[in-house]
């Protein structure tokens, strides 16, 4: 199904607006596209600092062009339990190139931060900050020449969009996102409410307080209220930089595991050398970036993102404003409360159907571009999915086609997501709330969806 008309007029003038800057981005691309990786003509010194460490098969393997080496950027740090699972990736992610005779290598880590754990402190005023750092420093661990394909592991706030402003400024390789995952449900959301009322009231102590809080994050994972981090992997999946299905599989489960092992191969699949070849900054283009603004819009995601996919948006050549941003809020209706929206977290989304259900809604109905490039291949019908364990510890996907709407209803509290009706006319649209309103207070609603009667 085509995008819906008003959806249309807006990608139109995105391409308009930026086509001085996307032609010269694209022209960057492709003349590093052009010279490919090779390391056979790199001098004899430069190449084995670069494979030093590796096994006696494993250099003779990356001693010429032929066999695929990938580049592993991570963010990985045991303090953020948001970044604590990827530990144990690159091992995995080395083993399942192997499996399909590649190679793989971290290229760099880069620094992450929670801002849960600095707010109200003096390393707050850092955290903006950090997001260009981040993306220099994945530049600098892939500035060595000596990959053909790329992973990102990122998570939370700054980090996924400082990878994705280095993976357009590497465009040239293809880049595969691979997410840790939320942790487990912990403490109730309304519990924990109920308990910092109270504290806020004198009516319980510092003690009290803290064993609510550490019953609600309490393990390896995404915090599981839907903030900036899960935001964050909402968009890699929209856009097409995850594997269908990867953005809210729990941590340390063997379908979480299956994904990143999947996404290794599939990211040695789409390199110069195949037939599939992906370039992340020709892949990405303004319809991928206009998905992203209605899967955030349709989700009630992070206001940050403001901020955040104007600046992806124009790493890739793309000129994305707060205009834009602010129109399409007022076609797309909220299809999900989830906490701080309502008393749901990211599991109980996920459980409801999750992005594979959203998607399909949303393409249905027009209000998404399907003819779009992604990590997966082309179009993002491929995405309208759920995604469970098949056979022999692999990935098993069913399709989601001619999933109908949910009838008007009541919120419904077992799956999370609201219930809703589709307007029949432009008139009927819910006009949400624009992001330019960003005086509202932590915690309170932020947008309304068509048809919705919600507490």
């Amino acid at each position: 199904m085509s995008a819906d008309s008003r959806i249309a007029t807006i990608t139109a003038r995105i391409v308009e607006r930026s086509k001085p800057y996307r032609e010269s981005y694209l022209a960057r691309v492709r003349s590093a596209a052009s010279k490919r990786v090779t390391r056979s003509v790199l001098g004899c010194g430069n190449l084995a600092h670069g494979f030093a460490v590796c096994s006696p098969s494993e250099k003779l393997a990356l001693s010429g062009d032929e066999v695929l080496n990938l580049g592993i950027i991570t963010s990985y740090n045991d303090m953020l339990s948001a970044h604590q699972p990827f530990e144990n990736y690159p091992a995995l992610i080395r083993q399942a190139a192997h499996d399909v005779g590649g190679v793989a290598q971290v290229a760099g880590g880069v620094p992450a931060m929670c801002d849960g754990v600095t707010q109200g402190q003096p390393g707050m005023e850092l955290s903006l900050f950090s997001r260009d750092l981040i993306a220099m420093a994945a530049g600098v661990g892939l500035s060595h020449n000596m990959f053909d394909s790329t992973v990102y592991l990122g998570v939370c706030d700054k980090i996924v969009p400082g990878l994705m402003i280095a993976a357009m400024t590497f465009g040239h390789l293809p880049a595969v996102f691979i997410p840790a995952g939320p942790m487990t449900t912990g403490l109730p959301n309304d519990e924990k409410s109920r308990v910092r009322q109270l504290f806020a009231e004198g009516k319980v102590g510092r003690d009290e307080l803290l064993e609510a809080e550490s019953k609600s994050y309490h393990g390896p994972g995404t915090c599981t209220f839907y903030g900036t981090a899960n935001s964050n992997q909402m968009l890699m999946e929209i856009m097409g930089f995850h594997l269908p299905g990867a953005s809210f599989i729990n941590p340390g489960t063997p379908l979480r595991d299956a994904l990143t092992r999947e996404a290794t191969k599939r990211a040695l699949a789409i390199t110069a050398l195949g037939n599939e070849y992906t370039p992340a900054g020709e892949m990405i283009d303004e319809r991928s970036i206009v998905n992203g603004v209605v899967g955030l819009h349709a989700t009630g995601g992070s206001t940050n993102h403001t901020m955040h996919l104007v600046a992806m948006a124009r790493s890739a050549g793309i000129a994305l404003t707060w205009q834009d941003i602010s129109e399409l809020s007022d076609i797309i209706p909220l299809l999900a409360r989830v906490y701080p929206n309502g008393l749901a977290d990211v599991n109980h989304f996920h459980a409801a159907g999750g992005m594979g259900y959203l998607i399909s809604q949303l393409l249905k109905h027009g209000l998404l571009h399907d003819d779009v490039r992604t990590v997966f291949g082309q179009g993002l019908d491929a995405y309208a999915i759920d995604v469970k364990l098949g056979a022999n510890g692999t990935v098993a996907r069913r399709t989601r086609a001619g999933t109908q709407p949910r009838s008007e209803g009541a919120f419904d509290r077992r799956t999370s997501l609201p219930a809703f009706r589709w307007p029949e006319d432009a008139d009927r649209q819910s006009r949400q709330g624009r992001h330019q309103d960003f005086g509202r207070q932590a915690g309170a609603p932020r947008h309304r969806g068509a048809g919705q009667d919600l507490p």
